[in-house]
């Protein structure tokens, strides 16, 4: 009978190896798809459209959704929105070294630095006479829509390090961003689409790349990244069934590999392993809302000539009408990037390139939402990641070098007060001396427009309690507000 009981028991043995043994291979197979974050210690958070932190909103928000227009390159504000008589008066007279003495400069170190006056005209528009210049005439138009914020001011000089602050509140790389931030806070209203979506444009002069980290979740669930949507061609990869694969298949292999994948993880518990099912479900329902959410085909011929939308054509004008229609079905967060404005030369040149190629898009946008009623629950962010320099450079034609100091931007939208400039530089537009607003200030208003109190909105991380604004103060700009 021992003989009998040992083999008996040699076969569970062999089976439960088998079935552990199968099963574990799947699972190693799958975390090998997964980022590396499990260790971080995040927990688990549902997908399921509407879901967020449970204590969020911290107080009745004003807006629903974020639509970030992002002029990637760093557009001039002294060719804008900022005008500037006195330094008009000094072009090509030396920079008094007052202004530049121990500050930070990015190509222009060791140069005689000679001050270069604006290099077009500006003119007053709308109620309350916004100063916009005559590279921006559709900007004209909306005067009354925008509130520019003329004393913005950021901590890194060169693009990419910059665009990591602009987009996470910190140079350090791997950090969440604020659209990854937001959708962790609020979660999405869309069930078939992303929380988080990003579109990229090109146009001007030279178009700095974009790294996809610049929409990573950091150390939050990876379900929360950004997704970037291709302007042309399938918007993401693989949302076509391979030759000979019927959507009900595929249901089928989805629903059975899920299954296994649940039961498994009952033991392991694995947050990502539960983000990876979620977004797998995600995937399978997005191959049939993208497509109908990309082709633009059904809107009306006023709408795309009034955007200057072409279909297909992967413009910043088309990813301006997509903008909207993901608002309509409930993206949270939608960052649209233009990258070609690093004007170091030719600026008169490629402030008109870029200027064709974004201002009327962006008047459009804003005039399509409040045609809809959805402006009044929307918050528009417009500018690049710093300014430029009110000296003078030259790389095939007058252009001006990274600046930090002092740049404009621009929100509109629900709670926000429409018709004003706010804050202000010296009067050669160096530094901001009047209500300055730094990136951590732009980031807490943005919160308290969705209802977040940002010293409230945290996240566990390396034993610190991080947020998007860190540690130092950020205040909520109340001034513009309604």
């Amino acid at each position: 009978m021992s003989f009998l009981n040992d083999d008996i028991k040699n076969q569970i043995n062999r089976r439960s190896f088998l079935t552990a043994g199968g099963i574990g291979l799947g699972s190693a197979a799958l975390m090998s798809m997964l980022p590396k974050v499990a260790a971080s210690g995040v927990g688990a958070t549902s997908l399921q459209p509407g879901n967020g932190v449970p204590s969020l909103p911290h107080f009745p928000p004003k807006v629903k959704r974020v639509i970030f227009l992002c002029m990637a390159g760093g557009p001039s504000h002294l060719e804008t929105f900022d005008y500037k008589p006195k330094l008009a008066e000094m072009h090509s007279k030396p920079m008094p070294e007052s202004y530049t003495k121990h500050q930070p400069i990015a190509q222009l170190q060791g140069q005689q630095l000679r001050c270069q006056g604006p290099m077009t005209q500006f003119n007053r528009y709308g109620q309350g006479g916004l100063m916009v210049s005559d590279f921006l005439p559709w900007h004209a138009k909306m005067a009354d829509d925008i509130c520019v914020i003329r004393s913005m001011v950021t901590e890194q000089i060169n693009h990419d390090p910059a665009h990591t602050f602009m987009n996470t509140g910190t140079a350090i790389s791997g950090r969440p961003s604020m659209g990854s931030w937001i959708t962790y806070g609020l979660g999405s209203e869309s069930r078939d689409l992303p929380g988080f979506v990003v579109l990229t444009s090109v146009g001007g002069r030279n178009p700095q790349p974009i790294a996809s980290r610049q929409w990573s979740a950091g150390f939050l669930p990876s379900q929360f990244q950004g997704v970037e949507f291709n302007s042309s061609g399938d918007p993401v990869h693989y949302i076509k069934n391979p030759s000979g694969v019927s959507s009900a298949q595929q249901k089928k292999l989805i629903g059975t590999v899920h299954a296994l994948d649940r039961h498994r993880n009952r033991l392991l518990k694995d947050p990502e392993v539960s983000t990876r099912i979620a977004a797998y479900e995600m995937a399978f329902r997005m191959q049939s809302s993208v497509p109908e959410l990309m082709d633009i085909s059904d809107e009306p011929d006023s709408i795309k000539e009034m955007y200057g939308a072409v279909p297909g054509d992967g413009s910043y004008a088309s990813n301006c009408l997509l903008a909207r229609r993901l608002a309509e079905r409930g993206v949270r967060f939608i960052h649209l990037y233009h990258r070609g404005w690093d004007h170091h030369g030719g600026l008169v040149k490629y402030m008109n390139i870029c200027s064709d190629l974004t201002d009327r898009p962006t008047w459009a946008l804003i005039t399509d939402l409040k045609q809809r009623g959805m402006l009044e629950d929307t918050l528009i962010i417009w500018g690049g990641e710093f300014g430029r320099t009110p000296m003078f450079q030259g790389k095939g034609g007058a252009g001006r070098d990274h600046h930090i100091k002092g740049f404009s931007m621009w929100m509109a939208g629900g709670g926000v007060r429409g018709g004003q400039a706010y804050g202000a530089t010296d009067e050669l537009g160096y530094h901001s001396v009047k209500n300055v607003v730094h990136v951590r200030d732009l980031h807490a208003t943005m919160l308290h427009l969705l209802g977040i109190d940002a010293n409230r909105f945290s996240k566990p991380f390396q034993g610190l309690d991080m947020r998007l604004t860190g540690v130092e103060p950020a205040r909520v700009v109340r001034d513009i507000l309604t």
